[in-house]
């Protein structure tokens, strides 16, 4: 049967595209997706009461082609009484001024057109050909580019058109922000369009730059696909499957997230969000790498794309990075761990380290470390508490998790305990290097530490013995052992006196 009219139907009603009354744009291109898209629809305006526009863009490529297509359409809207709106952009001079591929580059300029036309027309809809065949090409290439659940859910059939970010530069007048984009062909495969188009008498369009394998998609469509139904005969249904299933599956995920949010975000402002460190530790690892991406997207609302490498070692970072280590975000962002705390920003926009989240010493005088006892850091609200344990669980100790809680054997002190900041030619033994002796400086290099919390950061000092680089590793010469029989435990805390 080649009337795809119940099929579009039953799409239109399962996804709510269109209610009585709705003033929609059709994008069409003069192919046969577009022209059977205008054509269903106008055997729809009746019960729904459509108001219906005619948009074409035409893209500056492809010359005389183009040209005659942008004459057809028009036409064409004027044989079946619509009113139609034809407009010629420079696609290929915009891609290189922008540096985009022409396909991104075509596909944010045809929307940003569309959504200002669907403005001056006051259509609340954007209706666009996609196919079935196109929605498992879409899952394919989102697969094979590495696209987390966001990207296999391929194109929906209903999208607000403030969810295609990236449009403005493109525009070449203000944008509406009401439309939605409608897909009413997107559960009809090509093949029952094209048999739509010769029963219904109708002569699309076609386009030549379809067949240039030089464009991923295109590769996909000619190469690819065909090969995967040597394997999989119902390879294109499949994805489509697929791609239905994810969606369902990223809504859940989605709302989750949304709860997620405001569970661990402590802060947000233009330049900066922290999260609360326990909190998002706590949560699953998807809604880690979710929130972590979320906060990068609403710093960066011009950025498209967040890699999956980026938000796994920020990810990395924030679960056992200490204080001060930072991971690398797109777009000049980057995460940095506090002491309860991870702040996504601008690099240049973070503030310089203070001790809001850090027990820093801004003394470059000694301070002697009362034991047992407590010790004030100079000009700070973080203290340094001294305890000696007769009795301990080596279990417990090994166990520790927090960066600014240490153990030494009290055995191996053979002095005064000192708090001081780093000097040159400062060297250490740190603990699981067997004893190896290293430079200070290339330590806390090598930890990727920020070079301005390098000269703050505390050193537990015994006479000029490092025991304690705090917050990051103790010394192998005071490791609590088999041997040890007093420990002394220390722990910088902030007090709430400052």
């Amino acid at each position: 049967m080649s009337d795809i009219l119940p099929t579009v139907q039953k799409t239109i009603e399962r996804y709510g595209l269109l209610t009585s009354g709705d003033g929609v744009v059709v994008g069409v291109s003069g192919g046969a997706d577009s022209l059977a898209l205008l054509h269903i629809l106008m055997r729809l305006s009746e019960p729904y009461q459509l108001r219906l526009h005619v948009a074409h863009l035409h893209h500056g490529a492809r010359g005389a082609d183009a040209d005659t297509d942008a004459a057809y359409v028009a036409d064409l809207a004027a044989a079946w009484g619509l009113p139609c709106t034809i407009e010629r952009q420079d696609v290929p001079a915009l891609a290189r001024a922008h540096r985009l591929a022409f396909e991104e580059a075509a596909r944010r300029v045809r929307y940003a057109f569309l959504s200002r036309v669907a403005g001056e027309a006051g259509a609340g809809k954007i209706a666009v050909g996609h196919n079935a065949d196109d929605q498992a090409e879409t899952v394919l290439m989102h697969f094979l580019r590495g696209a987390g659940l966001a990207g296999l859910r391929g194109m929906l059939p209903l999208t607000p058109i403030t969810d295609y970010r990236l449009l403005e530069p493109f525009a070449a007048g203000p944008l509406s922000a009401a439309p939605s984009i409608i897909r009413p062909l997107l559960e009809v495969p090509r093949a029952a369009i094209l048999a739509y188009c010769a029963a219904q008498g109708l002569a699309p369009r076609f386009d030549y730059s379809n067949l240039d394998t030089t464009y991923f998609r295109n590769r996909l469509r000619h190469e690819l696909l065909p090969l995967l139904e040597k394997y999989v005969p119902n390879v294109r249904r499949r994805l489509c499957h697929t791609a239905a299933v994810i969606a369902a599956d990223y809504e859940v995920l989605a709302q989750l997230q949304r709860q997620s949010w405001h569970q661990i975000v402590r802060t947000e402002g233009e330049q900066t969000i922290v999260f609360d460190r326990a909190a998002w530790q706590a949560l699953p690892v998807s809604m880690q790498r979710a929130t972590l991406r979320h906060a990068a997207c609403r710093l960066r609302p011009r950025l498209r794309d967040v890699d999956f490498v980026h938000v796994e070692q920020a990810r990395q970072v924030g679960l056992r990075g200490t204080s001060g280590a930072q991971a690398t975000l797109p777009a000049g962002l980057v995460l940095v761990v506090g002491y309860d705390t991870l702040t996504i920003g601008d690099r240049q926009a973070l503030p310089a380290p203070s001790d809001e989240h850090l027990p820093l010493l801004w003394s470059d005088e000694p301070v002697p470390v009362q034991i047992p006892g407590t010790t004030r850091l100079p000009r700070s609200r973080w203290v340094l508490e001294a305890t000696i344990l007769e009795t301990w669980d080596v279990t417990g100790i090994a166990s520790n998790t927090d960066p600014w809680i240490a153990y030494l054997d009290m055995a191996a002190i053979t002095g005064s305990l000192m708090l001081r900041p780093r000097r040159p030619g400062d060297r250490f033994r740190p603990q699981g290097m067997d004893g190896h002796s290293v430079k200070l400086s290339a330590f806390l290099i090598n930890l990727k530490e920020p070079r301005s919390l390098r000269d703050r950061l505390p050193l537990l000092v015994d006479e000029e013995k490092i025991v304690w680089v705090c917050g990051r590793r103790i010394a192998e010469e005071v490791a609590v052992g088999p041997r040890t029989r007093n420990v002394l435990r220390l722990q910088f805390i902030p007090s709430q006196v400052n």
